[in-house]
């Protein structure tokens, strides 16, 4: 039989159609469509074939794609069931790639993905299948052009992986249910470890579901109403397998107890064996009465039921005494576990959120309804683990916010799927010593550099000049010249010489090639954090070993950067982002590589000669500075310094301008506690980093350069690769520059500038941001896209 060469083709329709699958998940009886398979071959040939009669012979509908293109869009158009890539000549596609970009649609979930591999000559070592399943394949198929092999493979498939998708389908729909039924569900593991609750049975009783999840029940308060020996009777009945039911009272997290009709039934699992326990709860509407509960034995058990308060429950399903016994003692023992538990519970160890959260569950209690629905908006809000974060309006509404925001604050995936990550080595270039040229003293540095070198206690003091007469290694002589003026070398114990070839190391593991993240951003942030030093108010509130710390951090703060930001690489998969799964990427290796760096050779370690317990104290500051350079906490770090330090300070010289006496010593006190000194720390380095729209017009203008090329490059590469392109707008032939320079001020620079002026008092700087906004706005409402006006 021959078959059409289109781009991708219905090729089968099974002409001896099977009928649909059955299968039976409990008492539902769900109904499957014949099984569809995509073949995604560049070639016809004996595979491809193959495949394609074992989908004939099996009753499967296929269809057949030629490119990764239409393998796309045929899968979109009747998302199979399973896919099968060649995977056996690259020349005419990656099947990885191809893989990739059918996981990163919605569809893919479920679907199985196969890929064909060439047979390994038997003097070779079998390859190994872990990177294939990294590129999202689900299995690997060595070649074998026999239809029965193939027949098989599919068999296999379909009674295994498919068969277990189509499950979970069906179980989505099965928690959809209990999501939306009004009567509280709640599914514990055999030793009674919550496992699931719907929102119905959270709002009964007033906790979320992650105050409950991974809880044994024995660990949650228990109502004094029920009858003393009730717990061991559903117990008992329980653990028989035995499905009980009846009037049980539970304790709301108010401290409420809550009259319920309670309805729990073993689960029979794995090994014939009792696998979980289902309670299905609702509020029991009678009061003062007798009540009788009758479990499927017909025994009947009174229960005494006084008033009906209100809600809560935890413990209800079994008491700390009839968990399982374990032996003659387990009672005791059991009991010995309970009053821990209740002295644990009794101990001031909440965090301060959750007193927040449990002082506003406690107040709806007697609030209006009005009131009481504000307060659950409040609650929303607050169990959200992103308090920091402000949210944005629409996409549609500030494109340029958004991508600059999903680009600098998103640490992780803009996740397609599960699997679309591109395995690539780091290519990040690492010079030796024998690379460096020989370090100059400070004594010797060149006439023309030293000139320059006098105005760097200025803030307008132009580092693209430095650049320019050190040949691109302005952070060696700025550091020297900034280090001997902070007394470095007599803090840390260390030469000149040794100082010397640090920086030069350092300076060497910064791209040259990058246009913005490279040795001159580097010698930039190390100025502006030496600048904010020589503050009065800041070198009143820090040690010589801030400093130190402060100037060290930022001079290694980016070392090795790729010129690509976080998301990039988790969305690459690279290498740096499997090592510090997606959190921090590049900020923990920058302070990784600088002290594996700074300690491999003795001629570059600063520390050497540093006692052990000082050095420990200096690396975790200069640590900590490095990673909040990190954008995911910016807000959180803003928000906590200005609560923290300005508004504290604010009160107290308010209070102080009213009396006479001690107007400092507060305001100091305020500022030296090591809480408040690690606040200032970061909020300086992360000012220094960012300090681009803060400095002249001119510097400001090629510093928004320098940044919106290396965006450019960024978003070429993503789109060359197939990667989500993070910030969309940074597309060089549509790019608008002023407009995401005042984004960049609006969102994320002036509030902080304000914070740390306030503090430090940096009218000069703050000037300098007004003008370079305005500047920004003026080619913005000439819809001028570009640095600088049209001549």
């Amino acid at each position: 039989m021959s078959r059409t060469s289109t781009e991708a083709t219905e090729l089968f329709n099974g002409p001896h159609k099977v009928s649909a699958t059955e299968e039976c998940i409990g008492p539902m009886r769900l109904t499957q469509e014949p099984i569809q398979v995509l073949l995604v071959f560049a070639k016809e040939d004996a595979q491809s074939d193959a495949f394609w009669w074992a989908c004939d012979r099996a009753g499967f509908r296929c269809n057949i794609a030629r490119t990764p293109e239409s393998a796309v869009e045929c899968f979109l158009d009747k998302s199979h069931e399973i896919v099968v890539i060649d995977g056996r000549h690259s020349r005419y596609f990656e099947a990885e790639s191809v893989c990739r970009m059918i996981r990163a649609t919605k569809p893919s979930e479920h679907t199985v993905i196969l890929a064909v591999t060439p047979q390994t000559p038997s003097e070779q070592e079998e390859p190994s299948v872990l990177p294939l399943l990294c590129a999202g394949f689900s299995r690997r198929y060595t070649e074998n052009s026999s239809v029965s092999a193939c027949y098989n493979e599919l068999l296999q498939i379909q009674h295994g992986e498919v068969r277990s998708q189509f499950k979970l389908r069906a179980c989505n729909s099965v928690f959809t249910a209990l999501d939306h039924c009004q009567e509280g569900v709640e599914i514990t593991s055999e030793d009674h470890v919550i496992q699931y609750v719907n929102p119905a049975f959270e709002k009964m009783m007033g906790y979320n579901k992650g105050e409950l999840i991974g809880k044994e029940l024995t660990e949650l308060p228990k109502s004094d109403k029920n009858r003393a020996d009730l717990l061991d009777s559903i117990n008992i009945c329980i653990k028989k397998g035995k499905e009980w039911q009846g009037i049980y009272y539970a304790r709301k997290k108010s401290g409420d107890s809550i009259q319920q009709h309670v309805k729990i039934t073993p689960v029979i699992g794995q090994g014939g064996k009792i696998r979980h326990f289902v309670s299905i709860k609702r509020p029991h509407g009678d009061n003062n009465k007798q009540v009788h509960t009758i479990n499927r034995d017909g025994e009947n058990s009174q229960s005494e039921s006084n008033s009906l308060r209100h809600r809560d429950r935890r413990k209800e399903s079994l008491d700390a005494r009839s968990i399982s016994s374990r032996g003659s003692d387990a009672p005791s023992l059991q009991n010995r576990r309970y009053s821990s538990v209740a002295r644990i519970h009794s101990m001031t160890i909440e965090a301060p959120i959750t007193k927040v959260i449990n002082i506003i569950n406690a107040a709806q209690e007697s609030s209006p309804v009005s009131v009481a629905e504000a307060l659950d908006r409040v609650l929303d809000i607050l169990r959200t683990t992103e308090l920091y974060s402000p949210q944005l309006a629409s996409k549609e509404d500030d494109p340029h916010t958004n991508d600059l925001v999903g680009g600098l604050m998103n640490d992780g995936l803009r996740r397609l799927s599960g699997n679309e990550y591109v395995f690539s080595k780091s290519t990040f270039p690492n010079m030796s010593q024998s690379q460096l040229s020989i370090p100059v003293t400070l004594n010797d540095v060149p006439p023309v550099i030293a000139e320059l070198l006098d105005d760097e206690d200025q803030w307008e003091f132009n580092i693209l000049e430095l650049e320019a007469a050190t040949c691109k290694r302005p952070l060696t002589y700025l550091g020297l010249k900034i280090f001997a003026g902070f007394g470095v070398c007599e803090f840390l114990n260390c030469s000149e010489t040794v100082l010397r070839s640090w920086l030069q190391v350092i300076e060497a593991n910064y791209h040259s090639s990058n246009t913005y993240h490279n040795s001159t951003h580097a010698a930039d942030v190390l100025h502006a954090t030496a600048y904010f030093l020589r503050k009065e108010r800041v070198k009143g509130s820090l040690d010589q070993l801030d400093e130190v710390a402060a100037l060290i951090a930022a001079t290694v703060h980016d070392v090795d950067h790729p010129g690509r930001t976080n998301s990039f690489l988790c969305n690459a998969g690279s290498e740096l982002a499997i090592l510090y799964n997606d959190t921090a990427v590049l900020e923990s290796h920058h302070a990784a590589l600088a002290f594996q760096l700074t300690v491999r050779d003795g001629k570059n370690n600063i520390f050497k000669n540093m006692d052990r317990t000082q050095f420990r104290t200096l690396r975790q500051a200069i640590i900590d500075m490095v990673l909040a350079t990190e954008m995911t906490r910016h807000f959180e770090h803003v928000n906590k310094f200005a609560n923290s330090i300005n508004k504290p300070m604010a009160a107290i010289e308010g209070s102080s301008s009213n009396s006479e006496g001690s107007d400092c010593e507060e305001p100091a006190s305020v500022r030296n506690s090591p809480e408040n000194r690690l606040l200032i720390k970061r909020m300086m380095i992360k000012c220094a980093d960012v300090a681009n729209p803060c400095r002249p017009l001119e510097l400001c203008i090629e510093w928004a350069g320098r940044i919106s090329e290396e965006y450019f490059a960024q978003t070429d590469e993503e789109k060359r690769l197939g990667l989500p392109v993070v910030m969309p707008v940074f597309d060089r032939n549509t790019c608008s520059v002023p407009k995401s320079q005042m984004s960049f001020i609006d969102y994320f620079i002036t509030d902080m500038f304000d914070a740390w002026d306030a503090f430090a008092s940096l009218p000069g700087l703050m000037e300098h941001l007004a003008e370079n906004y305005r500047y920004w706005k003026g080619l913005d409402d000439m819809k001028c896209k570009s640095l600088r006006p049209p001549p």
